[in-house]
């Protein structure tokens, strides 16, 4: 499986926040749209300038306390991001995931943003491969 049937299951649609929107801005988006993590864009490109998850909120309270949240999204971003390509397997994306200690990648394609996956989207595919498997399996051993 790769990354582009994925998004074909789950839909490309990515919430998004601007760098010069507050933390607290960022932290009502979060909370109302229950999510873990926004990609970061840049109005002016369109490119993608950072992520930001609640890891990063939480680290920067720590540091900061309740000030941080008059802070810009920027402050807190992660701007070495780690993305994915539709044509990438399912498996390395979840080995870089895996690896790099990440629960949201970005799927960039020709440039431009084209959807993100999640660690559970990562778990659910995959358990919904297993369960495809284990049915044929079945199917084989049972009608010889």
């Amino acid at each position: 499986m790769v990354i582009a049937d994925l998004l074909r299951h789950k839909g490309s649609n990515v919430v998004t926040v601007r760098p010069d929107e507050s933390v607290t801005q960022l932290v009502r988006l979060l909370a109302e749209h229950g999510i873990g993590g926004v990609v970061v864009v840049d109005d002016t490109s369109a490119a993608i300038a950072g992520i930001v998850s609640e890891r990063d909120v939480v680290r920067a309270l720590d540091r900061e306390g309740v000030a941080v949240l008059t802070r810009s999204v920027a402050e807190i971003m992660t701007t070495a991001v780690i993305s994915s390509a539709p044509s990438d397997s399912l498996d390395e994306v979840a080995a870089t995931m895996t690896d790099n200690r990440i629960r949201h990648m970005p799927v960039v394609h020709e440039g431009r943003l084209a959807g993100i996956v999640t660690i559970g989207d990562v778990v659910a595919a995959r358990l919904r491969t297993l369960e495809t498997e284990r049915r044929h399996l079945e199917e084989y051993i049972t009608r010889g």
